[in-house]
C-alpha cells in the first residue's frame, strides 16, 4: 500500500514535536536534579539520579539506530529502481521511534524524492514544502536539492510562478556541481516557458559545459532547450550544433513528447 504524502507530513510533524518534548524533559530532569542537589534535599543524590537518566537516554538512543539504518540506503535504491523496497524501508523509519529528528527529516526528503522519481509532481511538492516548513539545522544541506525538487515538480504541474519563488536565492548560493546541474535544467525549462529566449543563451558556452556532464536524457533536454533558445535569438550555428548533440544522445520522439515546445526543432 503506497503511503500517502499528507498522512507521512501528519506523522512527522508529530514525532518532532514528541521528539522535541522529549529532549527537554531530560534536559529538565539533569537541571531539577541539580537544582534539588544544591538545595540539600533528602532522598536526592545526583551520582544516582543521574547515571538512571544517562541509562535510559542511552536505551532510547540505540533504538533510534534503527530508523537511521533504514534511511540510509533509500537514496540508492530508488537510483537503482527498486521503489517498493524504499518505499518499504521508508515507511518503518516514519513509523519507528527515534529519539533524533534527523531520521525524520530525512525520512520526508527520500520520500519526496521517491515520488519524484515516480513522476508523482504533486505528492513530491507537497512533501517538499513540508520540509523546507522546519528549522532544518545541522541538516541545512538538503534545504538546496528539496527547493530545486520543488522547483521541478511545479514546472511538471505547470506552476511557473510557483517554480520561480522555489529557486529564488539560489544563484546566490554556493552549489554543488550536481545541484547546479539541476539548477541549470529548472532554470532552462522555467525560462522556456516564459519565452526568454536571449536569457537562456546569455553565456551559453558554459551552460553547454555543465549540460554535457548531465546524464544522458537529462543532457539531450537541456542542450535542445539552448538549441531552440538559439533558435530565437538569432544563432543559427549554436541551435543547429547543439540540435544534432540533442540527436544523438536521447531518441527525438520522446524528448519533444515529454517537452512539447521541442517540436519546433524538428518541424520539417
Amino acid at each position: 500500500m503506497m503511503l500517502r504524502a499528507d498522512a507521512a507530513i501528519r506523522r512527522f510533524r508529530r514525532d518532532l514535536t514528541f521528539t522535541r518534548l522529549l529532549n527537554a524533559l531530560f534536559v529538565l530532569a539533569i537541571f531539577g536534579t541539580f537544582v534539588l542537589s544544591v538545595l540539600r534535599v533528602r532522598g536526592v543524590d545526583p551520582l544516582m539520579v543521574l547515571p538512571v537518566i544517562a541509562c535510559v537516554f542511552l536505551v532510547l538512543s540505540f533504538g533510534s539506530v534503527r530508523g537511521t539504518r533504514l534511511v540510509q540506503d533509500s537514496p540508492s535504491l530508488i537510483a537503482s529502481g527498486q521503489f517498493e523496497e524504499a518505499e518499504r524501508r521508508i515507511d518503518q523509519a516514519l513509523r519507528s521511534f527515534s529519539l533524533f529528528r534527523h531520521v525524520k527529516v530525512l525520512g520526508i526528503h527520500h520520500l519526496a524524492l521517491l515520488r519524484h522519481a515516480q513522476h508523482n509532481w504533486q505528492e513530491s511538492a507537497l512533501l517538499c514544502r513540508a520540509l523546507l516548513g522546519q528549522r532544518l539545522g545541522n541538516l541545512q544541506g538538503i534545504g538546496k536539492p528539496a527547493r530545486l525538487m520543488l522547483a521541478d515538480a511545479l514546472l511538471e504541474m505547470g506552476d511557473v510562478r510557483g517554480a520561480a519563488a522555489a529557486i529564488q536565492g539560489l544563484y546566490e548560493q554556493r552549489l554543488s556541481l550536481p545541484e547546479l546541474m539541476k539548477l541549470l535544467a529548472v532554470q532552462l525549462d522555467y525560462q522556456s516557458r516564459l519565452g526568454a529566449w536571449n536569457d537562456m543563451v546569455a553565456g551559453i558556452a558554459g551552460k553547454v559545459q555543465i549540460a554535457e556532464l548531465m546524464p544522458a536524457g537529462s543532457s539531450a533536454r537541456a542542450q535542445a532547450m539552448l538549441s531552440l533558445a538559439a533558435k530565437h535569438a538569432g544563432r543559427q550555428e549554436w541551435s543547429d550544433w547543439l540540435r544534432r548533440r540533442a540527436e544523438l544522445l536521447a531518441d527525438v520522439q520522446r524528448l519533444t513528447n515529454d517537452r512539447p515546445v521541442l517540436w519546433e526543432l524538428w518541424e520539417k
